[in-house]
């Protein structure tokens, strides 16, 4: 059989086969072109620190030792920034010796800028899920900038898996756009946004819900084409290529490279299928850059290469694609936040 990423209609195969089952039926919405979102159970638990479980461990053994205390998520839930948490997932895995999958935050999380991760039993990587494994799936989940309110159901990660080994090339590198964009609120053009630091409670299911001033302060473009990210704060800025993903192919955005400077870009890297592309109605859409500086100030130039972008081909074309089957917040999109907000 052909290797590469599993697309839609083989992920729906493998949900009645059983490869992924869940405690409660999976739906329809959750299949993407070449991923599945995964949903929180009922419980979270504030641990003291992230962990993994190693390979002689399973997670629920780690937590019976590192746990402070149990949260429900029946009615919601508020999940404080700068905690961090373990939410066991609906879905669980029993995946044949030739899969293997891959999990990323989902972009609307990436862009609030929470902290996610998928963990497994026996885990030594965070987001890897080895071949032929057989078992429940965790959310590791650490708000860093707005504290959120998340609900059994909700979908913050998302599961891709793959059939036989990939080995990934350079890929494309990208650029940061300090240009600036064009918006209606402001007679500058706007180059980003940086979160402020004391804001409310985002509710993760409120779409189109937030006044974008509370939670965002605008980035005017400058004269000199540059901006100064400061430590411990977020940004969103954009890319200044254009991404188009093919109908047959899935790409990622590779994590920050020590090698382009002090500071790290994207968190939800994954863009399935169709995405910028004609054939989903993107002709063309912008990267998002969620970017965060680490120790030091540091200066960006509009035109640094801030990552790389790489292409993996599915073992088919699926049965849907983005932005034309599949409903989407960020086909053809520029510079935009996450869909919680809106211009007012």
């Amino acid at each position: 059989m052909k290797t590469g990423i599993l697309p839609s209609q083989e992920l729906n195969t493998a949900i009645k086969s059983q490869f992924i089952s869940s405690e409660q039926s999976i739906n329809v919405d959750q299949v993407q072109p070449a991923s599945l979102d995964l949903r929180l159970s009922k419980t979270a638990y504030r641990v003291r620190a992230s962990f993994l479980p190693g390979a002689k461990a399973t997670v629920k053994e780690k937590l019976d030792n590192i746990t402070m205390h149990k949260i429900d998520l029946t009615n919601g839930a508020v999940l404080e920034k700068g905690c961090v948490y373990i939410v066991p997932l609906q879905e669980r895995l029993n995946i044949p010796p030739e899969i293997s999958g891959m999990a990323n935050p989902k972009s609307s999380t990436g862009r609030l800028d929470i902290f996610t991760r998928v963990i497994t039993d026996k885990a030594v990587e965070f987001d890897r899920i080895v071949p032929g494994y057989s078992g429940p799936l965790y959310a590791e989940i650490s708000p860093l900038t707005f504290s959120v309110l998340v609900h059994h159901g909700s979908k913050l990660s998302q599961l891709r898996l793959r059939r036989g080994n990939f080995i990934a090339t350079d890929g494309v590198s990208f650029t940061v756009d300090l240009i600036g964009f064009e918006v209606g609120y402001n007679q500058n053009k706007i180059i980003g946004y940086k979160a402020k630091q004391h804001a409310g409670v985002i509710d993760i299911e409120n779409v189109d819900h937030y006044k974008l001033m509370d939670f965002w302060d605008p980035i005017v473009a400058r004269s000199d084409k540059t901006l100064i990210l400061d430590p411990d704060e977020f940004y969103i800025l954009a890319s200044k290529e254009s991404v188009s993903v093919p109908p047959d192919q899935a790409a990622e955005m590779r994590a920050y490279d020590t090698l382009v400077g002090e500071f790290r870009v994207h968190y939800a890297g994954f863009f399935d299928p169709g995405f910028g592309h004609d054939a989903g109605g993107g002709g063309g859409s912008r990267a998002v850059l969620e970017v965060r500086s680490h120790d030091v100030p540091f200066v960006i130039e509009d035109g640094q290469m801030v990552g790389r972008l790489v292409f993996e081909p599915l073992t088919e074309k699926p049965d849907l694609l983005y932005g034309s089957d599949v409903s989407s917040n960020y086909q053809n999109q520029g510079l935009k936040l996450s869909k919680h907000f809106i211009l007012e």
